[in-house]
């Protein structure tokens, strides 16, 4: 049997462009030569431009808008079951994202005279603590919340796990800046 590399290869697939150099690569759908494109350092100014296109955004607005849309579920699901476990159990799936991701905020805006070398280590810390917690309070969730609504915890949990990838876009829509 043949592995599967040596069968493109022996379709005349070298993985190298048609002038012999290592640097242009074959397209496997359409074989066609891809160019390699080269890497341009951005100017000073391009890079200040970059920045006000799209400003930083607060961790604590996420927040904001997470809380926000983990209440706005809740009171569908109240309106939907009319019944409070459902409530209760909205909200509680909505603080398994904000609790922790408030921690994970606390985190990393708590010390601004760190060292730059140490954020890589500190980012990795600090989301283990909020994976961990969020992974403890679902465990806990059916001991905590009495009448465990379990649809209404997740679409309230996933709803406010989506929030996150939603407020940079409609934060630079409506051209607020950050503060």
């Amino acid at each position: 049997m043949i592995a599967p590399s040596q069968q493109f290869a022996r379709a005349g697939h070298s993985g190298q462009s048609q002038s012999g150099q290592g640097r242009d690569s074959t397209d496997e759908w359409t074989d066609e030569v891809v160019e390699d494109l080269p890497v341009k350092p951005l100017t000073r100014e391009e890079a200040q431009a970059l920045v006000a296109r799209w400003p930083a955004i607060s961790p604590w607005r996420v927040l904001m808008a997470q809380a926000l849309a983990g209440v706005l579920v809740a009171s569908l699901s109240g309106l939907i079951t009319r019944d409070a476990s459902g409530v209760v159990s909205a909200l509680y799936g909505a603080a398994a994202v904000v609790v922790p991701g408030a921690l994970l905020a606390w985190g990393l805006t708590g010390r601004p005279d760190a060292a730059p070398a140490t954020l890589p280590l500190r980012f990795m810390f600090w989301e283990f603590v909020k994976l961990a917690m969020a992974c403890a309070m679902l465990v806990s969730a059916v001991r905590v919340v009495h009448n465990l609504n379990w649809p209404a915890m997740l679409v309230a949990l996933v709803v406010c796990m989506k929030t996150s990838w939603l407020v940079p876009l409609w934060w630079r829509r409506s051209g607020k800046q950050a503060g």
